[in-house]
């Protein structure tokens, strides 16, 4: 990866994590999910709201990392509008992406801003909570009634 594109990354990272889209609490969810990862202490709760097989709204609280904070928020920029089904086959495809499983996919400058965390694999976990999160929720493993 070039210098240039480094930094991009690197600026989409911070601006994210200062900034976060999506931070909030969703009102009347349909699905939630929790996601904790106690190595670093990194904590998401997303609060999703599904009709129509769609995701019409998603939101995160909690706190964590830079990574942790921008990837919840790039998360929920990439899949709200979408069906169930096209979430879910993006959470496997990003995470085989942060994890160096897929590297022939092609995301938006915004997800590959997060592909640089494969090359440090205690940040997977910060990359991927919110994605781990989402599938949960939207597997119905903690409450989803509209998925």
């Amino acid at each position: 990866m070039n210098d240039l594109l480094r930094e991009l990354y690197q600026e989409i990272i911070l601006d994210h994590n200062k900034s976060p889209r999506n931070r909030g609490t969703v009102e009347h969810p349909t699905c939630e999910a929790h996601g904790h990862n106690p190595l670093c202490g990194d904590q998401v709760h997303l609060g999703l709201r599904v009709s129509d097989g769609k995701i019409e709204d998603i939101k995160f609280e909690g706190q964590g990392c830079a990574i942790s904070v921008a990837s919840a928020s790039l998360m929920t920029e990439a899949v709200v509008g979408k069906s169930v089904e096209e979430a879910l086959v993006l959470s496997d495809e990003f995470q085989s992406m942060v994890t160096g499983k897929d590297l022939d996919k092609h995301f938006s400058d915004e997800l590959e801003a997060l592909a640089g965390v494969r090359e440090f694999p205690a940040r997977v976990k910060c990359a991927t909570l919110a994605w781990h999160a989402l599938e949960e929720a939207l597997q119905g493993k903690d409450g989803c009634q509209n998925a």
